[in-house]
């Protein structure tokens, strides 16, 4: 009998992305401080755990670089790739997962959650890769947009999650040599402010 898929996240096996977190985007999205500080403390994560990070960022002519809380603390051999296609799954970020085939689940975060979360995370789930969304770290403009958005994505099969569970995931166990570090990463996320909306389905 095969075992169930149950979206267990494993280091060996995740890879975190980052969705167009960029500086003009900091007045227009609803919650875009939790969204930094998700993405910044979930980087700081998987540098902790070895985990391969991959950044883009949407048109950055116009609409900026990565927030600089993320920027400062993406690894040396982190690509930060920018694009024009609303996906992430550029040709470039495909060759990048081709490159890494031990990686089959994702942790997917970022904006906007109806148009390039949503997206990023069809083309993902149509590869093959389990998704794991951080709601956490997904926000719109409009709540009621990401609420659309998340509940789309976990209709076609991405898994809802968030930083804590992720983290928590990922170490496992209280005995992980990097556990005090994980452990302090989930304490600053519960001193951050909550999204001001509660609709997260």
């Amino acid at each position: 009998m095969a075992a169930r898929a149950l979206g267990r996240l494993r280091p060996d096996s995740s890879a975190l992305f980052v969705c167009d977190v960029q500086e003009k985007f900091r007045p227009l999205i609803a919650g875009f401080p939790v969204v930094i500080d998700t993405a910044r403390r979930m980087v700081q994560a998987a540098n902790a755990l070895d985990i391969p990070v991959m950044v883009t960022e949407q048109y950055p002519k116009a609409l900026g670089s990565t927030v600089s809380e993320v920027a400062g603390v993406l690894p040396a051999s982190c690509p930060v790739i920018a694009k024009t296609l609303f996906s992430m799954c550029t040709p470039d970020v495909d060759a990048w997962l081709k490159s890494k085939p031990d990686v089959r689940q994702v942790m997917l975060l970022g904006i906007e959650a109806h148009v390039c979360v949503f997206q990023t995370s069809l083309d993902l789930l149509e590869r093959g890769y389990e998704v794991h969304l951080l709601v956490d770290g997904i926000s719109s403009s409009r709540p009621h947009h990401r609420a659309a958005g998340l509940q789309r994505m976990a209709q076609a099969g991405a898994l809802i999650s968030n930083s804590e569970m992720a983290m928590f995931q990922l170490a496992a166990d209280s005995k992980h040599p990097r556990f005090k570090e994980i452990s302090a990463l989930v304490k600053e996320g519960q001193s951050t402010e909550p999204f001001q909306f509660t609709s997260a389905l």
